[in-house]
């Protein structure tokens, strides 16, 4: 489990579309760390951040950093701070190029919700560990502009033959992370349902990433 008194900043400013599972995601979160959510880009200061062991960008959409809270995120987790992105991170923040590295891979588009097998790539992460090889789940499978594996550790992918509207062939990685700088990043592509947030091997499979990001594991 995560430790109980890590402080992570959860962040759900949208410039795009909005997820109804935003609300239920903050709840979520709340419940498994010491979360404090605000859609307030101000909060973004080198000062602010460093009050936070991890910073979430929980289905952001658009562009919602001005380029001072740009380069207080990126020196943040290049100084050793946490970043996890959950699901429509990867369609945030298109412009800043520095981003799309943080993050690992951008959205490109998305059939309709439906379920699909997840097979775990990587069961030696605690993002993971708790989840057999074949894991079935509904969700919103994101296609992306470029495979990330060449630079992240891929933790999750997802079978495109068990459903339809996949883009990316047999290796379509859905979560993943990367040490970055002397920070650590941790994204994973599920959680555009309301659902999600209540099962519960979604909220360890969460848990395992702000746990691995916060540098506890």
């Amino acid at each position: 489990m995560v430790h109980a008194d890590t402080r992570v900043l959860v962040f759900t400013r949208t410039a795009g579309y909005r997820h109804i599972s935003i609300e239920v995601g903050v709840a979520a979160l709340t419940d498994l760390v010491a979360a404090e959510a605000t859609e307030d880009a101000g909060v973004f200061t080198p000062e602010n951040l460093a009050r936070y062991r991890v910073v979430v960008f929980l289905n952001t959409s658009g562009p919602v950093l001005d380029d001072d809270q740009r380069q207080a995120l990126a020196a943040y987790v290049r100084g050793g701070g946490g970043f996890v992105g959950v699901h429509c991170a990867a369609a945030t923040e298109y412009d800043w190029p520095e981003y799309g590295e943080l993050v690992g891979a951008r959205f490109d588009q998305h059939p309709d919700v439906q379920p699909a097998v997840i097979h775990v790539a990587d069961g030696d992460h605690p993002a993971t560990a708790h989840l057999s090889d074949r894991w079935e789940h509904v969700d919103e499978w994101y296609n992306f502009h470029t495979n990330p594996r060449p630079y992240v550790r891929v933790l999750l992918t997802v079978d495109e033959s068990t459903y339809q509207g996949g883009r990316m062939g047999a290796d379509h990685p859905i979560a993943w992370c990367r040490p970055y700088g002397q920070g650590r990043s941790f994204y994973t592509a599920l959680g555009h349902t309301v659902e999600a947030y209540a099962d519960p091997a979604f909220r360890a499979h969460l848990a395992g990433g702000l746990r691995w990001a916060a540098g506890q594991a």
